[in-house]
Formats: structure tokens, sequence, C-alpha cells
């Protein structure tokens, strides 16, 4: 039995675009509304406080017929020593006969599926003609769901940028400006000026289980969306009071009744609906007054664009054939 091995190299090589990923995770979305995914929530260890390491397997059926398993780390302290936040690898498999098609890692496919979901989620929730977003934590997935943010909002113009780090501010700035023409990124000094007069804001910040949230909705503006890609370590109870989104309602309720992650967040009966129902048109968007929404990054986004690398790599060579 053979399977194609990639590694980080390999899958940053093939080119996938910001807009491709989008289009593979919101078919993803779709395809959850209309029933077609089969994704149960996330499974894991934790060997060091606030570190994870979790399991996520999903089957999706209809037209794409594609199943995978993610096992991903999360370790904050890997910062402080110069090493990534979010590693793993992520295992393709043959729908038909289960045998593994793939192993590739997953870091690079996880900063750009959650990317994509960002920039999903701000296509069908931001104001038409937003100009302003405020960027709070710096790291990887903040750099790709800003590449989002430039996707799904034409008018882009500005980006308040914040982060603990001030270096980690000034490289984000230096990376990202080059790929963001007549887009102004503006390093700011607290998290406040970040989100001040932000017409959508992103936090990406490590996820921890006694969370200290630190951006309160009197920071934002009466009608601008709040995107949480750090489950609930950034914005206060009161932002999420509003018309409240997230990416899957069953594994949200799931992940809030295990009492650890959520507290003080929308329960079943606050939640207006998920990306999946918004996708397949269940659920209308709403543009206007405060907007929460929770991305907690689901399987289904890594089995859309696992699916798309593995299909562009065996189209261009790319990757290693290993025996099992």
């Amino acid at each position: 039995m053979e399977v194609l091995w990639l590694s980080r190299g390999d899958v940053a090589s093939l080119g996938v675009t910001m807009a491709e990923a989008m289009a593979e995770v919101e078919r993803g979305f779709r395809l959850k509304g209309q029933g077609k995914v089969e994704m149960p929530a996330k499974i894991g260890v934790h060997t060091r406080p606030d570190c994870f390491l979790h399991a996520m397997p999903c089957f999706v059926s209809g037209e794409v017929d594609v199943s995978g398993l993610k096992w991903v780390g999360g370790y904050p302290p890997n910062q402080a020593k110069g090493l990534p936040y979010i590693t793993g690898i992520y295992c393709l498999n043959d729908c038909e006969t289960g045998f593994p098609l793939s192993v590739m890692d997953a870091s690079w496919l996880t900063a750009l599926r959650t990317g994509a979901a960002t920039g999903v989620c701000a296509r069908h929730l931001a104001a038409p003609g937003a100009e302003v977003a405020g960027m709070v934590g710096l790291g990887v997935q903040a750099r790709t769901s800003l590449l989002a943010l430039r996707e799904a909002l034409p008018n882009l113009r500005r980006v308040q940028v914040y982060d603990l780090f001030p270096s980690q501010t000034g490289r984000f700035v230096a990376d990202l400006e080059p790929l963001l023409p007549g887009v102004e990124l503006v390093p700011c000094l607290e998290a406040e000026a970040a989100v001040r007069e932000a017409d959508v804001t992103v936090t990406c910040v490590p996820i921890v289980t006694d969370p200290k949230r630190f951006i309160p909705a009197a920071w934002l503006k009466t009608d601008a969306l709040a995107i949480s890609v750090d489950y609930d370590a950034a914005y206060c109870e009161d932002v999420m009071a509003g018309l409240f989104v997230c990416d899957d309602r069953e594994q949200y309720l799931w992940t809030q009744e295990h009492g650890v992650y959520f507290r003080g967040y929308p329960g079943a009966e606050g939640i207006y609906g998920d990306m999946g129902d918004l996708c397949a048109g269940k659920t209308p968007p709403v543009r206007e007054g405060r907007r929460g929404a929770v991305l907690m990054g689901i399987a289904l986004d890594d089995a859309l664009v696992g699916s798309l690398l593995y299909r562009r790599a065996r189209e261009r060579g790319v990757g290693k054939t290993l025996e099992l």
C-alpha cells in the first residue's frame, strides 16, 4: 500500500490561493447545511496547562466524497521558545476502501483554512462597504485571516493591528504590506486602538482554559462584526450578546456543555445560525448591528482544503510516495 507524503514545503509550493481555499471552505459549509457532513466534536488530550492535542475526523458526502483526520497540537508556550503555536499532520482517506491516500503537514493547512473560514464569515456578515478592520494577535492565523478579509471586503482600505509583542507587530506589517496594495496597515500600541472604529474585528490570540477576556463591547462600533478564531480568549461576553453565529452549532454546544470554554457566551437559544445555515441559504445574512462569530476551526474545513491540496499535488507530481 502506498501513501503520498506532503511536507510543509510541498503543500506551500502548490500555490493554492486564498480565493481557492475560501471557495472550498464555503462549499463545505454549504454541504454541511444540506446535511451531507458527518463530523463528531474534537476529542483530545492536554499534556500541559493550556496545551492540547486534538483529533478531528470528518466525512463529506455529496459532490465531494472526502474523508480524513487531523491530529493537531496547540501549545502557547511554544511562542516564547521561537516555535510554532500550531503543529500537526493530516491524513486523507479513500472513502471507498478506507485506505490512507496522503499524510501531509497540517500547520500550513490549518493556517490556510482558518483564514479562509474568516473570509467566508465576513463575506456573509460584514457590511457591504466595510473599509476598516482590526486585528488582535498577529501570528500565522492572523496573517491568513487578513488575506481572506482582503478577498471578502473589496473596499478594505485600513487595518489596525495589535500584538502583545511589539516585535511581532513590526514583522506582521513588514510581511503583509507588500501583499496588500492599497491597504494601510496601522500598528497600534493597545488592543483598544486596534478595534476602535473598525467595521470588522478579528482576534487570533492563543486559546486558554481560563481566559482573561479583554475586549468589551464598549470598544466596538455599534455596527460591527467581531470574529473570534481563538474560542473565547479575547472578546468579553457582551460582545457576543447580540446576533451570534458559530461555524458548527453542534460542536459549539458540545464544547460549551463540557464547562471549560464559552462560559458566559450564548447557549442554544442565542445562536442565530451556524455557517452551514448561512452558506446553504437557510439563514439570511445580517449586515447591521453588532454581530459576533466564533469560528472554532472545524474538521470540515481541513477535509475540503486538504483534498484540494492532495489533488493538486497529484496533478503536479509533488510529494514522496511511501510504502506503508
